[in-house]
């Protein structure tokens, strides 16, 4: 029986420049095998498919699909496939000093590096929101939905697996009311969590946190419904869908119309259409 030509095998490397330039890894491998290394950050793997083996200081590990490998910085590692065909992988190589970042605003503490328990960690819900994050930064999103996603879901990781306690949260309506009125004023879309936390005086970590308690959504998601009743409200007004885009802070009228669509279920030129108030803008209702 002739045997199969191996798979084919990708990786490709980009940079989260607003999360301190961090390395983001989108990889299949089937023949190729990592010598002996280190890397002056973590490296947090998703393993997609197949399995990964490899050696992390002394230990022999086989990393499966749906697991999570997290090698501390300046630990000497390997990588070979660890089945017949191969593995894919999605990897952050997060710096010490943002990981330390992120545990100070949980726990007002002087920043530290964390320890993580386990090499090797079996946690689906964590697997699915990790991979989501490294979805978002890799394809772009607005700053200040990545910022907070990074936080719900790396913190999730060191909530659970690097013993982080942090501080429960208490009752911020007046200053969460205040990040409202500034997400509101902020028709260019460009406030960032971390300015918008400094603005209320909150660490961007409590107010993500904060803000998700008192209204039931992230800053980034309670700004997209606002700006999406706007968006409704300027349709019906006779405005163009490409001019609202622009207004609202939306990428361009295509981001406009995925969000538009999702939530409520017709295209910004159809809702104009429906609401009678495309005859105004003649070709420009069709978004």
């Amino acid at each position: 029986m002739p045997r199969t030509e191996p798979p084919h095998e990708r990786a490709h490397l980009t940079f989260a420049q607003d999360l301190a330039g961090m390395e983001l890894l989108t990889a299949s491998y089937w023949s190729h095998r990592f010598a002996p290394h280190v890397h002056d950050t973590y490296a947090i793997a998703l393993i997609e498919r197949g399995a990964e083996q490899f050696r992390c200081g002394t230990v022999d590990w086989l990393a499966p699909a749906g697991s999570l490998v997290i090698v501390p910085p300046g630990t000497l590692h390997t990588g070979q496939r660890g089945c017949e065909e191969g593995w894919s992988y999605r990897v952050f190589y997060p710096a010490p000093q943002l990981l330390a970042a992120l545990v100070a605003e949980w726990t007002d503490a002087t920043p530290a590096p964390p320890v993580f328990g386990a090499v090797v960690l079996t946690d689906p819900p964590l697997f699915q929101a990790l991979h989501r994050l490294h979805r978002l930064l890799h394809d772009g999103a607005d700053a200040l939905h990545r910022a907070s996603a990074w936080r719900t879901a790396m913190g999730a990781l060191l909530l659970r697996h690097a013993g982080l306690a942090p501080r429960p949260p208490g009752r911020e309506t007046r200053t969460v009311r205040r990040a409202q009125d500034l997400l509101r004023a902020d028709a260019g879309a460009t406030l960032g969590l971390v300015e918008l936390a400094s603005a209320v005086g909150l660490s961007p970590w409590y107010l993500n946190r904060v803000f998700s308690r008192e209204v039931g959504l992230p800053p980034h998601a309670w700004r997209n419904q606002w700006r999406l009743a706007q968006a409704k409200a300027l349709l019906r007004r006779g405005q163009a869908p490409a001019e609202i885009a622009t207004v609202l802070g939306f990428a361009d009228q295509a981001h406009l119309h995925r969000h538009f669509k999702r939530a409520f279920g017709v295209t910004p030129g159809v809702y104009q259409v429906e609401s009678g108030s495309a005859a105004s803008v003649g070709s420009g209702a069709k978004g």
